[in-house]
């Protein structure tokens, strides 16, 4: 124990002091603390209760610092604050935690230039590798790194296969999404959500979806009813449906391609008197749990999360140490739609 200005602090007890307190060796109070199968029931409990009386906690990091790792990961995703960014990071954690990793997370604000000084900052001695999601690095900006610390990326940039890359077919998600309204006698559907201005590809992709199901039911694409935005934000859907309502062509549909526009775009058309899904039909996409919860709940795309987390950590699993010699992968994990009261 010891006192400093009145205050009593426990000093941390070493893998010694517990091996003395119950008569082994340092090598066994390590194999209890590893889990090592070979030590004697007695042993073992005779060990444990040394470890509990000195309340000894392991040096997670000296131990992974001896197998050349550092126990660190890093998440690096646009927006904290978004709800499909903040469901995946809670999963990563959760995934990461069970291959004995701790989860780092950094928001780069979907800008070239926070993104690229992340890449440029990150030394593999702080972090054994890192996992993100771009939205404005060009594929040459994300190969082109000062040093080859593991990277796994998220979303639609590929970076020419050259990474790792955890992903949900978009296109396939929204000419289904778009399928969905058509077969419930929508025919004047608008789509919310194109970014122009960011590199990442999720918006074409989404669009190119939408576009590829409207010609397969013989109805035209209408360059008016294809709105951008600044951010997938409530206050943009809403914005962007406000626009629609006060345009030339009515609608009777929108395909939203993020859960917020779609949330924000209902509000807009309940301010206007509508009914949904009566007189406006509405899909989002990304099943985040305000959309579980909305009156009406909303019909969206549901990309695999779980598996997203899972993937991403396993391709980075195995890079580690690997020396560049395991072949970059891409990996499409599924998506379902999810009807609900919304269309």
């Amino acid at each position: 124990m010891q006192e400093e200005f009145g205050r009593v602090f426990t000093m941390s007890a070493t893998l010694r002091q517990v091996a003395e307190r119950a008569g082994v060796s340092v090598r066994t109070v390590s194999n209890v603390v590893s889990g090592f199968a070979l030590v004697a029931p007695e042993t073992r409990t005779r060990v444990q209760a040394a470890i509990d009386e000195l309340q000894y906690r392991p040096n997670a990091a000296a131990r992974h610092l001896r197998g050349g790792r550092s126990g660190l990961v890093a998440l690096a995703v646009p927006e904290i604050a978004s709800p499909y960014f903040g469901e995946l990071a809670g999963l990563l954690a959760e995934e990461a935690e069970r291959r004995s990793w701790l989860t780092l997370i950094q928001q780069t604000g979907g800008n070239a230039r926070d993104e690229r000084a992340l890449l440029d900052g990150v030394r593999g001695q702080v972090v054994d590798g890192v996992i993100l999601s771009p939205w404005a690095l060009s594929p040459g900006d994300l190969t082109r790194r000062p040093e080859a610390v593991p990277l796994v990326l998220l979303g639609e940039q590929d970076a020419g296969g050259m990474l790792d890359h955890v992903t949900v077919d978009s296109i396939a998600a929204a000419r289904e999404a778009t399928r969905h309204l058509i077969e419930r006698g929508r025919t004047r559907i608008a789509a919310i959500g194109l970014q122009p201005h960011l590199e990442n590809g999720t918006a074409a992709r989404r669009l190119e979806g939408y576009r590829q199901a409207l010609s397969e039911a013989g109805l035209p694409a209408d360059p008016v009813l294809e709105i951008p935005v600044d951010r997938l934000h409530r206050r943009d859907g809403a914005d962007a449906l406000a626009q629609l309502l006060s345009g030339p062509v009515q609608i009777d549909a929108v395909f939203c391609f993020s859960d917020q526009l779609a949330l924000g775009a209902m509000r807009t058309a309940l301010q206007h008197g509508l009914t949904i899904p009566g007189d406006i039909a509405v899909v989002g996409f990304d099943d985040v749990e305000d959309g579980r919860f909305s009156t009406p709940s909303l019909t969206t795309i549901s990309p695999d999360k779980e598996a997203i987390a899972r993937e991403a950590l396993a391709c980075l699993d195995d890079r580690v140490g690997a020396n560049g010699q395991v072949p970059a992968r891409r990996i499409v994990v599924g998506h379902q739609l999810l009807v609900r009261d919304s269309s």
